[in-house]
C-alpha cells in the first residue's frame, strides 16, 4: 500500500514506523523539517517538508497514486482540510482523521463527514480513547493494562506477578490442566524488559508482566488465580478537569457506576467549567500536588486517584503522594514511554498511554483482511489482534495445531457463532469464526497474510 502520514509527532511516527515495517510505501509530511527529517533518518520511509493541505505538498507526497491518508497533525482543522483535498483533488480512497475537539465529535453533526460534505472515512478521537482506556483500567483495578475483544466479551489483562502469586514456578500447561474450565490463556509474558510468547512448558515467576486473554465472565477468576485482589470502585478521585477528566467524571457518575468522585483541578475557568457539566462530582480548585488539598478531597479513603492532567511527571508525582496518603490505587496517563519503567518502582498500579490507544484506533483501519481490532502492546512491542476469518483465508477448514503460526503468536480466544471458545490445538477454524491473537511485533504482518485476501481488502 502507498500510505501518506500527515503529522510527525508522536502518533504519526509511532503509526509510521509499524507501517513501513510491515512494507508499505509510507511518505511522512509535516510542516517541521526536523521532523520530517528524523523519521526519514530513523525509519525507511520518504519525508516532505511542508503544509499537509497544500495541495502541491501532497502532490509532491504521492497522493496522485495513495491508498490512503492519515492526518495526525496537530491541528484538528489541517487534519480536516487535509482529507478534503485528497479527496476533491487526488481521489484518495481512504481518508482518516485525527480530531481532538468535541464540537466535531458531537454525534449530532456527524452529518459533516459526508463524502458529499467533508470526506473523512474514519474519525479518530484521542481524548475519547484515552477516557475509554482509563474506565477499563478502574474497572479492573488490579490489572494494569487491559482492553476489550469481541464486543467486550472477552478482554486482555496485564497482571504484575509478585510474590504472593500462588502460581509462581508453575509451568503454564499444568495451569492449563488445573484449571479446565477456565476460558483464559497467557499469551504474552515480558520478563527483565523483554516481551515474548510463552511455550506451554515456560513457568511465571515473581516480576513477571503477563498478558492473559480471558472471557468477561472469568475475569475475576484470573485476578485470583495470579493473586490478585477483586476490588469495587466507589470512591474515585480524578487530577485533572479537561476533556479526559471532564469524560471519565461524566462516566462515573451514570448509573453504570454510580461512582462518588471528587476532581482536583488547578486552572480556576476549567474547574468552573467541570463544575457546571457535572452533576454529582465535588470540583476542587488548587495544585493537586499539595498534600492538604489531597486530604480536602479525602484521598486516604478513596479506592483510586485518576491523573490525567496534561504534564506527566505531575501525574508520577501526585500518584505517589496519593499513594502515601492512602489511596488504594494510582493510575496515570502517561504519555512518554520511556517513563513506563517507573510505574512498579514508584508503586503506580496502572497507566494509560495516549499514543498507544490513537495507534491501535488507527491500525484497526488499516489492517488488511476482515480485522475487527487491534490493539497495541506496550510500546508498540506487540499487537493483539481480532480478525475474523473469510472462506478464503489460509487458515480456514484447518486445526490450530497445523496452521503454521509464527513463533511471536498465540491464539487466545475463538468465537463460534455467538459463543466463545478456548482454543487449544485441536480446534479447528472455520469460515466465519472470529479469532484473537497476540502476535510481536516482527510478526505481525505474518499473522496478517494468515487472514488477508487479495480481493478482500477493508
Amino acid at each position: 500500500m502507498q500510505i501518506i502520514i500527515c503529522g510527525a509527532g508522536q502518533v504519526g511516527w509511532q503509526i509510521a514506523r509499524h507501517l513501513a515495517g510491515e512494507q508499505n510505501d509510507v511518505t511522512v509530511v509535516d510542516n517541521n523539517a526536523d521532523l520530517v527529517r528524523q523519521a526519514t533518518d530513523t525509519l525507511d520511509v520518504q519525508g516532505i517538508a511542508g503544509h499537509a493541505s497544500y495541495p502541491d505538498v501532497l502532490d509532491r507526497a504521492g497522493a496522485r497514486d495513495a491508498d490512503m491518508i492519515i492526518a495526525a497533525t496537530h491541528s484538528d482543522e489541517v487534519n480536516m482540510v487535509t482529507c478534503q483535498v485528497a479527496h476533491s483533488v487526488f481521489a484518495v480512497p481512504r481518508k482518516i482523521a485525527r480530531l481532538r475537539a468535541q464540537s466535531y465529535l458531537d454525534a449530532i453533526y456527524s452529518d459533516l463527514y459526508r463524502r458529499d460534505h467533508l470526506p473523512i472515512d474514519v474519525v479518530i478521537s484521542p481524548e475519547k480513547e484515552v477516557a475509554e482506556a482509563a474506565l477499563r483500567r478502574l474497572s479492573s483495578p488490579s490489572a494494569f493494562d487491559t482492553q476489550l475483544f469481541m464486543e467486550g466479551r472477552v478482554q486482555l489483562l496485564g497482571i504484575g506477578l509478585t510474590d504472593d502469586c500462588p502460581v509462581l514456578n508453575t509451568p503454564l500447561k499444568q495451569l492449563t490442566d488445573l484449571f479446565s474450565t477456565l476460558r483464559a490463556i497467557v499469551v504474552g509474558v515480558r520478563r527483565s524488559g523483554q516481551l515474548f510468547a510463552p511455550e506451554p512448558g515456560d513457568q511465571l515467576f515473581a516480576g513477571d508482566d503477563i498478558y492473559v486473554l480471558a472471557h468477561r465472565d472469568d475475569k475475576d477468576r484470573v485476578l485470583d488465580i495470579f493473586g490478585k485482589a477483586v476490588t469495587k470502585q466507589d470512591r474515585v478521585v480524578i487530577l485533572g478537569g479537561g476533556n479526559v477528566g471532564l469524560m471519565v467524571a461524566q462516566q462515573l457518575e451514570g448509573p453504570e457506576w454510580r461512582v462518588r468522585v471528587r476532581m482536583i483541578e488547578k486552572d480556576r475557568r476549567t474547574a468552573e467549567r467541570a463544575a457546571d457539566v457535572l452533576e454529582r462530582t465535588i470540583v476542587l480548585n488548587g495544585d493537586g500536588l499539595k498534600r492538604e488539598l489531597l486530604d480536602e478531597a479525602s484521598i486516604g479513603k478513596a479506592d483510586s486517584i485518576l491523573c490525567v492532567t496534561d504534564d506527566d511527571k505531575t501525574n508520577l508525582l501526585a500518584a505517589v503522594r496519593a499513594k502515601q496518603a492512602g489511596a488504594k490505587m494510582a493510575v496515570c496517563l502517561v504519555n512518554d514511554p520511556s517513563l513506563q519503567g517507573l510505574m512498579r518502582p514508584l508503586g503506580i498500579d496502572a497507566f494509560v498511554n495516549p499514543r498507544a490507544t490513537t495507534v491501535s484506533s488507527i491500525l484497526r483501519h488499516v489492517r488488511h483482511g476482515r480485522v475487527r481490532n487491534v490493539y497495541s502492546v506496550g510500546d508498540a512491542e506487540a499487537e493483539v489482534i481480532e480478525a475474523q476469518v473469510l472462506s478464503t483465508s489460509p487458515i480456514a477448514g484447518q486445526l490450530i495445531r497445523d496452521i503454521d503460526f509464527p513463533e511471536g503468536a498465540l491464539v487466545g480466544a475463538v468465537q463460534k457463532g455467538g459463543k466463545i471458545v478456548k482454543p487449544t490445538g485441536t480446534t479447528r477454524i472455520e469460515e466465519s469464526d472470529i479469532i484473537v491473537i497476540f502476535a510481536l511485533a516482527a510478526d505481525v504482518p505474518a499473522v496478517e497474510r494468515l487472514f488477508q485476501v487479495a480481493i478482500d481488502f477493508f
